[in-house]
């Protein structure tokens, strides 16, 4: 079982950065795969970034090359970092943990964790 907890949304004008973080509970958060998606008003959750089980990261084609994702497991941490955000980008972020044995990172079926999202806007 696996805790998740986000932290770090707000209001940024559009240009901006901000930094989500996702802190796990429990000692085998190593194990699992991390992930970020986001739910826009009235759209789907959609997948943002993840890890993939060699290690590597995959994202979205709307935020490769602005947006982060990295983890501590010293601190049972997963982190998004968000640069040069857009209006577009306004939506509830959530982390997810994936565990072993899943193949499709971008998909949020493939994820058995979640935390309760973190709210980011950005203004124009």
């Amino acid at each position: 079982q696996v805790e998740l907890v986000e932290s770090g949304g707000g209001l940024v004008q559009a240009g901006g950065s901000l930094r989500l973080s996702c802190a796990a509970s429990g000692r085998t958060f190593s194990r699992y795969a991390m992930g970020w998606f986001r739910r826009a008003p009235g759209k789907d959750r959609d997948f943002v970034a993840a890890f993939t089980w060699s290690g590597g990261t995959i994202y979205a084609d709307s935020v490769k090359g602005r947006f982060t994702i990295s983890r501590n497991n010293a601190e049972n941490t997963v982190y998004l970092q968000m640069n040069s955000l857009k209006p577009e980008d306004t939506a509830v972020y959530y982390c997810a943990a994936r565990s072993p044995g899943t193949n499709t990172p971008t998909r949020p079926g493939d994820y058995d964790f979640w935390g309760q999202g973190t709210q980011v806007t950005v203004s124009s």
